[in-house]
């Protein structure tokens, strides 16, 4: 498989393995949260909950696309992505995903619904802070911050939003619902009896939702963990697209150039001005690789790596070149170069992609973790957040806010967590129902303890466990 060394070949299919544990233990771990609110409410039975949500899951991840996945990979610097040594590769693989795996596992032992978008993300983190520590770091690179920066953005600021957001629709369905329907819609769901079908079909449909746009979301995060092991270790067959003319490149290298060629170096800051240099001897570095004979219309294996370094540092800086004030782009030359940069039909088509196999291989996954090992989490949040029982105003509320967030957050191509998410928005129903009093303190302190502890363990994790597997080869 792909020529590769039988030691070799056994390591990737180990690490693909691991992925897949990965997305498994997601699938558990975070999507017990969709089917809390239905199974508390008596809206589905938990065995046909999960299965559901399983199914909604495995939608999720074939239809949401691939903006998220590409944002994980891009967390990491260009030099440690084209690594040439296979083994520099499979010791960053092995690291971020063992550390990923072994705090999902403990956090789930213990019921407590922490973020397993947190974790990978700390987990690449520490992988590209321990990198920056090795003499092979020649550029200073750790992270790819202004991606690290935004992703934790959205990590920080989706639960507050929920939280708030929640309480809002709480506050207006007290406001616009007539007396009767809001009876209902506050009342605890009575022990093994189904809610008014209304509200049943209410409830199943914000599941629904949850469960589809966490596989739009969280799917696509072991998606970006695929490619970053096949990059890595099989680069000459993934590192480009090679199922696109190369030569179809040529036309976005050329306005791409023409468009810099307008930038005065002069006004650029100083920083700019060396990668409009840089960016120029990429741009003439990748038009003569594209000049050289193709091999059955495709980039040689041997080039391809290149070919990707060159794509990757040329977006990234055109990019931070183009924000520069002293630029003086136009209007139409900043569309231009977006439209010659981006992934639909810019420069980025050729690194910013994944096989379908991948793409069905996470859904499987993620599906199938879905439907097992989802009762811990459950039980935690449908009655240790709160002092009372769900009600269908409160699961209804979360579950739609929720699924909103994930949704827009997907749209933007930001990674987020459904935990925090979701866990957020009920906590937002319980104060919006009886003040804060209505809180559970333990719980809600061993939450928040999850969540602030997720990071900095997963980096630290991640970080050792690569220097020791790079010491280790």
């Amino acid at each position: 498989m792909f020529g590769l060394e039988t030691d070799v070949f056994i390591l990737l299919f180990i690490s693909l393995f691991a992925a897949c544990a990965f997305e498994f233990v997601n699938g558990f771990h975070d999507t017990a949260n969709a089917v809390a609110t239905v199974i508390y409410t008596n809206s589905l039975k938990p065995t046909v909950a999960v299965v559901w949500s399983g199914i909604c899951n495995f939608a999720g991840v074939l239809l949401g696309g691939i903006g998220v996945a590409m944002g994980i990979v891009n967390l990491l610097p260009v030099e440690l992505l084209v690594d040439q040594n296979v083994y520099h590769s499979i010791a960053m693989v092995m690291a971020l995903l063992l550390s990923a795996i072994i705090w999902n596992v403990g956090t789930w032992y213990f019921g407590l619904p922490s973020s397993s978008s947190h974790t990978l993300i700390g987990s690449i983190l520490g992988v590209g802070l321990a990198f920056s520590t090795l003499p092979d770091n020649t550029e200073g690179a750790a992270v790819n911050w202004e991606k690290a920066i935004e992703t934790g953005q959205a990590l920080l600021l989706s639960p507050l939003l929920g939280f708030s957001l929640v309480i809002v629709i709480m506050f207006l369905i007290r406001r616009l619902v007539p007396e009767e329907t809001k009876d209902q819609l506050f009342k605890e769901p009575k022990k093994n009896a189904p809610p008014p079908s209304w509200i049943r079909g209410i409830l199943i449909a914000t599941c629904s939702m949850v469960s589809f746009f966490h596989g739009s979301n969280d799917g696509q995060k072991g998606v970006g963990l695929v490619m970053l092991i096949l990059i890595g270790i099989v680069p000459f067959q993934f590192a480009v697209k090679s199922d696109i003319d190369p030569r179809l490149m040529n036309a976005n290298v050329a306005a791409v150039e023409q468009t810099l060629g307008r930038v005065n170096a002069a006004t650029l800051s100083t920083a700019n001005q060396d990668r409009l240099l840089k960016t120029r001897a990429e741009l003439n570095d990748l038009k003569q690789l594209l000049a050289q004979p193709l091999v059955d219309g495709k980039i040689p294996q041997e080039k391809r790596l290149d070919v990707r370094r060159d794509l990757l540092l040329i977006n990234s800086n055109a990019r931070k070149i183009a924000e520069d004030e002293g630029a003086n782009l136009s209007a139409a030359d900043l569309k231009t170069l977006e439209a010659n940069l981006d992934e639909k039909g810019g420069l980025r088509r050729y690194t910013d992609y994944a096989p379908t196999w991948v793409i069905l291989m996470i859904a499987l996954s993620l599906g199938l973790g879905t439907m097992i090992g989802w009762r811990r989490i459950v039980v935690t949040v449908g009655e240790k957040i709160g002092k009372q029982h769900l009600t269908y105003a409160q699961g209804a509320s979360a579950e739609l806010t929720a699924a909103i967030m994930i949704a827009v957050s997907s749209w933007k191509h930001l990674p987020v967590s459904t935990t925090h998410i979701l866990s957020s928005g009920i906590a937002g129903s319980m104060v919006a129902n009886k003040g804060i009093k209505n809180l559970q303190a333990g719980t809600v302190r061993n939450i928040a303890l999850a969540w602030v502890l997720t990071l900095p363990v997963s980096i630290l994790l991640s970080f050792t466990l690569y220097i020791l597997f790079r010491w280790l080869i």
